[in-house]
């Protein structure tokens, strides 16, 4: 699964050609979104191409929605002591570009100019390291579950956003750039519900075949 698409022709890390781009964007922060910055990012390799969008799943505890635990464990202030799961993973040090709840409220942890650490050992489109040329979208949800209107429309959208700003040419599961290792979105996330959110107006964002 997982499928290409077409959403700017242009090149390099990022463009300010785009009118729209220039207005919901402050450089590599989303003026939608709720900003929250993380510490756990980092630079991206020089001459980086920012044209992969990964999608992942994630609650805290698993399964567990609403609160601000995710928020939390982005920015290194999860109280490891606060549920028996939180022991598992104590000390872990991550961070995602966007996080998109249950009711489809955007929050943002890292500049998209930079490195989000969210795929870890991953390759995908014949590259290794798919971190320092992506952009990665949590979803709060659990593999196996299934996820909720608002949060398909907010994906879409957002990706719209991402891809005037960058040369977005892929969009992934976290299964796909980790297979064998990570199964996240999961079966319970509706690749077809996004291909349908992402067929709107805009001229220069055009799904195409699935991967």
């Amino acid at each position: 699964m997982g499928f290409t698409v077409a959403l700017h022709t242009g090149k390099g890390m990022s463009t300010d050609s785009d009118p729209l781009a220039c207005d919901m964007w402050r450089q590599g922060w989303f003026s939608l979104a709720h900003a929250c910055p993380s510490p756990n990012f980092g630079p991206r390799p020089p001459k980086a191409c920012i044209d992969l969008i990964v999608v992942h799943s994630i609650s805290l505890p698993p399964g567990s929605y609403g609160g601000s635990n995710v928020q939390a464990l982005f920015t290194n202030q999860l109280d490891w002591d606060a549920h028996p799961y939180f022991q598992s993973i104590r000390g872990i040090e991550v961070s995602a570009h966007f996080f998109i709840t249950r009711k489809g409220v955007l929050w943002q942890f890292v500049n998209c100019d930079d490195r989000a650490w969210h795929a870890g050992v991953s390759t995908y489109r014949g590259r290794d390291n798919c971190n320092d040329d992506s952009i990665g979208i949590e979803l709060e949800g659990l593999e196996g579950d299934t996820y909720e209107a608002a949060q398909y429309l907010a994906l879409a959208d957002l990706a719209s956003h991402i891809g005037r700003r960058y040369p977005i040419a892929y969009i992934a599961g976290h299964e796909h750039v980790a297979a064998g290792r990570k199964i996240d979105p999961g079966p319970g996330f509706d690749w077809g519900t996004l291909r349908g959110a992402l067929n709107h107006p805009l001229k220069n964002y055009l799904p195409s075949q699935e991967k």
